[in-house]
């Protein structure tokens, strides 16, 4: 089948902060909860919203980014899920026009119609002009239909569904309630498993938007057969051991996805909880909040000796940001308490009041070349020489170095491996 089609929508806001992820969250839950098949997509790189995405749909998310992931990853990805999915939604990133390339020009590339959430907590009328500026600022973007998040009430609901121009379609209104709002921290949400009332959240979403929305879902989008992505087993026979729980979660579940498509078998383990690892022969210790466990990885000593052991046995070993940060001689925290990390990598780590680092990045290594994304609020200060430096596509002055000692690579970049399969299992690869 060469074509396959799937109602689709893209949700996206005039600026961050607006509640695209609330709204997007609460969409996936109303109509997961009818029975309905709900693939949900990022734009761009992002690994909190996600968690609660998937909560919300009960199915993986995954990324769709036309730089990151590239025209043909993110066509394969659509496609893909047309064929599986009753419901495709997309949640954004920053403003809609926001960013080269922003979440406006995948939606007009693959023909998906947007659906724009405005934050109408501060306005009545003026919701109105925001929307028509929306919908007409791209004559070639198709405006779905807006959305009220964070309403005072049903009057004010009313309000600002009367004053849309007749050709802009109302999806609704969420209200401004701590029942349905996702709490922050500072690398955005909180994690969906630190969350115990999370569903709680997510149904109280979905009834508000069920009982506001006065319009359908928009026609099904047709998606073009992908180009044939032939992945050779690479890493056949091959055992990782990934690091998951609450210090180390944020990894893309493409990259889980591919090395298991380049034959490797993955073994999750908890530098937190755990005292051992699997057996394995290589390992990946992805970013996350080591900081916000400082205690909990110090005291864990056999977690630490057994990964010193990997390395010295010349195993390889990828750490991405916070994975980086575990292996520095310390780190330190946003109230200045510091703790030793397991001294594979000479340097210190310190938290920051405010985010260091945010850009795409591109990197060549020995391996080949890789893409990937850097969002940090630690600084690192070390005698290591990097091997490479990463490239922002669009604001030159970021570039994350990257480290190696013997087998093991170290960097701020989260990578997104299928950007080049053959390099990522060679990181991997005994």
């Amino acid at each position: 089948m060469n074509v396959r089609s799937c109602p689709a929508l893209l949700i996206a806001a005039p600026a961050s902060g607006q509640g695209k992820t609330t709204v997007t969250a609460g969409l996936a839950r109303l109509h997961a909860r009818q029975g309905k098949r709900v693939q949900v997509f990022k734009c761009g790189p992002d690994f909190l919203d996600p968690m609660v995405l998937a909560r919300a749909s009960g199915r993986p998310v995954y990324q769709l980014d036309l730089w990151m992931v590239g025209e043909a990853g993110s066509r394969r990805l659509l496609w893909q899920a047309a064929g599986d999915a009753d419901l495709i939604l997309i949640e954004g990133v920053m403003g809609l026009f926001d960013g080269q390339p922003s979440a406006a020009d995948l939606a007009r590339h693959f023909g998906i119609p947007v659906l724009a959430v405005i934050d109408g907590s501060a306005m009545a009328q003026t919701f109105g002009a925001l929307a028509h500026g929306l919908a007409s600022y791209q004559a070639d973007l198709q405006l779905a239909g807006v959305l009220a998040n964070r309403v005072g009430s049903s009057r004010h609901g009313d309000i600002l569904r009367d004053c849309l121009p007749p050709a802009i379609d109302w999806f609704g209104a969420l209200p401004r309630s701590e029942s349905v709002a996702l709490p922050s921290r500072h690398l955005g949400l909180v994690q969906a498993q630190e969350l115990a009332d999370l569903d709680a959240r997510l149904d109280a979403a979905a009834d508000a938007l069920e009982a506001s929305a006065e319009c359908d879902l928009p026609a099904p989008v047709r998606f073009l057969l992908p180009e044939p992505d032939d992945v050779p087993p690479l890493l056949q026979g091959v055992r990782i051991g990934v690091a998951r729980d609450a210090a180390f979660a944020f990894i893309y579940q493409a990259n889980l996805d591919l090395l298991r498509r380049l034959g490797a078998e993955l073994l999750f383990f908890s530098p937190l909880d755990s005292s051992r690892l699997p057996t394995v022969d290589s390992l990946y210790l992805p970013g996350g909040y080591p900081e916000l466990h400082l205690n909990a990885l110090a005291r864990n000593r056999a977690m630490g000796e057994a990964i010193t052991a990997h390395h010295a046995a010349g195993k390889p070993t990828l750490a991405e940001c916070g994975g980086m940060l575990y292996l520095l001689d310390g780190l330190t925290d946003a109230a200045g308490v510091r703790a030793a990390m397991l001294g594979l990598l000479p340097g210190e780590a310190r938290m920051q009041q405010r985010l260091t680092a945010l850009a795409l990045q591109d990197v060549e290594l020995p391996e080949g070349r890789l893409r990937g994304h850097t969002f940090h609020h630690s600084s690192l200060a070390s005698t290591m020489q990097p091997i490479a430096h990463g490239e922002c596509p669009n604001y030159k002055r970021t570039a994350e170095a990257v480290y190696r000692r013997e087998r093991l690579t170290a960097s701020y970049i989260h990578f997104y491996l299928p950007s080049d399969p053959v390099a990522a299992a060679a990181l991997f690869k005994p």
